[in-house]
């Protein structure tokens, strides 16, 4: 075979250094390339972690046993010798920015995985890497470098972290440096001035919403790929809304990152909650960072929690195991019968709440005149499965009510149920919330889902048995809630209110309050959804599309109001026309839906319905181990068949 000329660049001699020119036939493999390549350049170091990088092709050339002819490389080819684990500055859901190694050869999916590894976060599936948003600078603030923690000097550890006596991985404990990474990685932040709250973007309506889920990278393609070079900013965050497994013990990081990811989520006003549920989250965040600053007290509460969370796991695996005595008890489905206010908003009515009485049984409620009419035909029965159930509850003012979007052909019927008392509320709130799952009253989370309605209403109670409210100067209110209600209400209005909350809440131990924090957050109405705007085949306008663990969401742009919900579990199959960017949906009932994307790429809705429906197929008994391959098989679109 006839011998060539193939330039190659050495990142490593700089940009001004002029490439190695390097004699070749086709049928010499990669690896043969790199053997002449490194004994031409006389450097004497460890080149293990380079490879070469196709810059026309935008393409890793890694497998070295494959020869320049199969790979398709010719002379004309510009090839540059580089390393494949570069530096890389990451914004944490906290603030913070981290200096550390990632690999940018393999795919996104992959580095994050490395990326977990090294920061103690198990379960790395549920987190992605996204661009941050562009932030004005102003000519003054050129010099203001922002603070750097740094851990481009930790290996990237092929194994499962191993953790010391004291809890923390053997990789932090070696300098005071990392050491303080580990304490910024696994205790919150305090609370951030009212002006860098100001300062940071906070979207303004739906649409904004949709542009910071166009900006995740694509979890099958490396980052050099994606355009991204050494030293480039992206942030880590929690992408999908399940978090699998859970535990205080071992989450230390994860359960912190969250906890920062929901409360910025809640300062920046990207989800939505009533002015009562603002008050205590904002106690909720006063009393963890009281918490924080005291490591005693840290210490002293780690054993209670390390109980606790044992008990907690006992109660699920014990949930598992189906008890012969249960079988029992279930020959009888439970049901609720009760007398409750309904009321159905139409056009053009003023007609208000009218009281029937109703019996909630398997996942539908039927209404009766009275409870003598209860043998006779119902008036209605509602089938709650598929259904959205939002709380619309104001405690001050003895507000109970449950809000239901019901799928209906034509779109969702909205209809209302109010509760007389906080009792009754929580026992048909769980059962609303089950029932739009497909779950009856039988299922074994029912009563714990009533016990955790009934706690979250008891906490936003004004506690007047509680001593008055003490009027606190360390507690800086105004960075406790969203800049809605700063406006709203001066700080010496607001601090009352926070404290009355903190009332409720100032028994807790660390986790346990943090673990609160994200089971209220989790309950909100809005939780979890990423918004994407969307058109519809044959539709000339724009709309949007919100994308849940469960379901996927149609939303009216104009009124922002939920038009119609299809669940993943009545899903037949989901394709994407790659050529005309177009996904692509047929559910049960000969339901199909066609969409493109207006301002993402296709990929990245493709991803996030195949990334929920992988996450699905998680289980207890082998959490530990991660099928790569059936991610990338559901999310990855045609070129990782």
């Amino acid at each position: 075979m006839a011998a060539w000329d193939l330039t190659v660049a050495v990142e490593e001699l700089g940009p001004d250094a002029p490439p190695f020119k390097i004699s070749v036939t086709s049928d010499l493999h990669i690896g043969g390339v790199i053997l002449k390549l490194v004994e031409q350049t006389e450097l004497k170091k460890d080149w293990s972690d380079h490879a070469l990088w196709w810059e026309q092709k935008q393409q890793w050339l890694l497998r070295t046993g494959w020869t320049l002819d199969k790979c398709g490389v010719h002379a004309d080819a510009r090839l540059i010798f580089t390393p494949q684990h570069k530096p890389l500055r990451l914004g944490l859901p906290n603030g913070a920015t981290l200096r550390m190694r990632a690999c940018f050869s393999s795919s996104v999916f992959r580095t994050v995985v490395g990326i977990c590894r090294v920061l103690n976060i198990r379960h790395p599936e549920e987190l992605s890497l996204l661009r941050p948003v562009e932030e004005k600078k102003k000519k003054k603030d050129k010099d203001s470098s922002e603070e750097l923690y740094d851990l481009t000097d930790v290996p990237l550890t092929a194994g499962s972290v191993q953790a010391l006596y004291n809890g923390m991985p053997a990789h932090f404990a070696d300098s005071p440096k990392t050491e303080a990474v580990y304490k910024m990685l696994s205790v919150s932040l305090p609370s951030p001035a009212p002006e860098a709250i100001a300062k940071l973007y906070r979207p303004a309506s739906v649409v904004d919403k949709t542009h910071i889920h166009t900006r995740w990278l694509d979890s099958s393609r490396s980052l050099m790929q994606q355009g991204l070079q050494e030293n480039d900013r992206l942030w880590l965050r929690f992408k999908y809304y399940t978090f699998h497994d859970m535990d205080p013990k071992y989450d230390v990081v994860r359960l912190t990152q969250l906890y920062e990811q929901a409360r910025w989520a809640i300062l920046l006003e990207d989800i939505d909650c009533t002015e009562e549920e603002m008050m205590l989250f904002g106690a909720l965040q006063y009393h963890i960072g009281k918490l924080s600053l005291s490591e005693d007290m840290v210490s002293s509460c780690q054993g209670m929690d390390d109980l606790e969370s044992a008990l907690k796991s006992l109660e699920v695996k014990m949930v598992g195991d189906g008890n012969s005595t249960d079988i029992l008890d279930n020959m009888t489905a439970p049901e609720l019968n009760d007398y409750l206010k309904i009321f159905r908003p139409r056009r053009l009515t003023l007609k208000g709440y009218k009281q029937y009485w109703c019996n909630f049984q398997d996942t539908s409620i039927s209404y009766y005149k009275s409870k003598e009419d209860r043998y006779g035909e119902p008036m209605q029965q509602l089938n709650l499965k598929g259904c959205e159930v939002a709380p619309d509850v104001n405690i001050a003012g003895q507000k109970f009510c449950i809000k239901l979007l019901i799928p209906a052909p034509e779109g969702m019927n909205e209809i209302y149920l109010r509760c007389e008392n906080e009792k009754q509320y929580s026992q048909w709130m769980a059962a609303c919330k089950l029932g739009s799952k497909g779950l009856t009253l039988l299922d074994s989370s029912y009563e714990s889902e009533v016990k955790n309605i009934q706690t979250f209403l008891s906490m936003q109670r004004c506690n007047s048995a509680a001593p008055a409210a003490q009027t606190d100067d360390s507690i800086n209110t105004h960075s406790l809630v969203s800049p809605r209600y700063q406006k709203k209400y001066k700080p010496k209005q607001l601090t009352p209110r926070i404290l009355e909350a903190f009332q409720n809440v100032a028994q807790l131990s660390l986790t346990s309050a943090i673990l609160k924090f994200l089971q209220i957050w989790q309950a909100l109405p809005d939780f979890g959804i990423s918004y994407f705007m969307i058109r519809f085949k044959g539709s000339r306008k724009d709309e949007v599309m919100g994308i849940a663990n469960n379901r996927l969401i149609r939303i009216d742009l104009g009124v922002g109001d939920v038009v119609k919900t299809w669940r993943y579990n009545n899903m037949r199959q989901w394709n994407v026309n790659w050529d005309i960017r177009q996904v692509a949906i047929e559910f049960d009932g000969n339901i199909n839906i066609a969409f493109s994307c207006v301002n993402a790429d296709c990929k990245v809705v493709h991803e996030y319905i195949g990334g929920y429906i992988f996450l699905s197929t998680r289980s207890r008994q082998q959490s530990d181990t991660l099928n790569e391959e059936l991610f990338h098989k559901l999310t990855g679109g045609h070129e990782a068949l």
